[in-house]
């Protein structure tokens, strides 16, 4: 039997000055040399620097290190080791449910629902382009045309290793460079077509229920992306979409597992095909959701 669709949910109240003020200054800074120098002095193992840093971090923010599998936050070699550190084994565990479908990442909710043929919302008077999202090739994108997404915003304080959904083979990177705004709800309700504009890795898999992708959003003051399976993807920043495609040795993930990490903070974009997932009714724009929790479930 067909479901009707889900109806979108994203930000719906319009930018104030103050969305604008926090975001017309990010257009003429030197994104890119910025980030580069955050991913150089986040790794500078002085230990005045290192403990300076993170200090002052988990004051302002309210990290909550309880979680850690090093609790320890002076114990890290750097700061860019403490913003990534590793959870504690066996806590998070995913739902029992074999058909559940997990969030990637800690985080808040800032879209979620159904891709309308190449179109998926971003805010309010906001949309931008599937095809573009995963780099322009109208092929790669055919597969999620008329499916469903999830975009989470991971803040500072969070957890910042990003999992997968479902159980599945890796059968395609791409990494697509751009800009890199930040992607806060100010730059999320000002920034058209944010999301497919910003430097990006997305990751393409194959699952027992369909093709699935996990688009990792690089955003000012990001370093780097990783992934588990390839390192560092960036930087070096490049000028044009990087596609590295896997064969039947590619590497294979259960649901839950780690597949990689931001270097400072940014946003996981989840990408289903159609008729394959349905997304938890009861999520709200702004819900915080934590990693391996269930955010919704496969049909059939």
């Amino acid at each position: 039997m067909n479901r009707p669709p889900q109806p979108a949910r994203y930000l719906t109240d319009a930018p104030g000055l103050l969305d604008w003020a926090k975001t017309l200054p990010i257009y003429p800074v030197p994104q890119h040399a910025f980030s580069r120098l955050v991913h150089r002095v986040t790794r500078i193992r002085a230990r005045w620097l290192r403990r300076l840093l993170t200090a002052a971090f988990i004051r302002y923010f309210g990290v909550d290190m309880s979680e850690a599998v090093e609790p320890d936050p002076m114990a890290y070699a750097h700061f860019n080791d403490f913003f990534t550190r590793a959870l504690r084994p066996g806590i998070r565990p995913p739902p029992e449910n074999a058909g559940a479908i997990c969030s990637p990442a800690d985080g808040a909710i800032s879209a979620l629902g159904p891709i309308n043929d190449d179109a998926i919302i971003q805010a309010k008077g906001h949309k931008y382009s599937l095809t573009t999202l995963l780099g322009g090739d109208p092929g790669r994108a055919h597969p999620f045309r008329d499916g469903n997404f999830v975009t989470i915003y991971l803040s500072p304080r969070n957890y910042h290793r990003v999992h997968i959904p479902l159980a599945g083979q890796l059968r395609e990177m791409v990494h697509v460079p751009g800009r890199l705004f930040s992607v806060g709800r100010h730059t999320v309700r000002t920034v058209p077509e944010l999301f497919a504009r910003n430097e990006r890795v997305a990751c393409l898999f194959d699952t027992d229920a369909g093709a699935m992708a996990v688009v990792l959003v690089g955003a000012i003051g990001v370093g780097s992306i990783e992934t588990v399976w390839a390192g560092e993807v960036t930087p070096p920043r490049g000028h044009s979409v990087r596609v590295t495609s896997y064969g039947p040795q590619a590497p294979a993930f259960g649901r839950g597992d780690e597949i990689g990490r931001f270097n400072m903070g940014s946003t996981a974009v989840v990408l289903f095909g159609p008729g394959m997932a349905e997304l938890d009714a009861n999520l709200q724009v702004d819900e915080e959701v934590r990693v391996r929790q269930q955010i919704g479930r496969l049909l059939g």
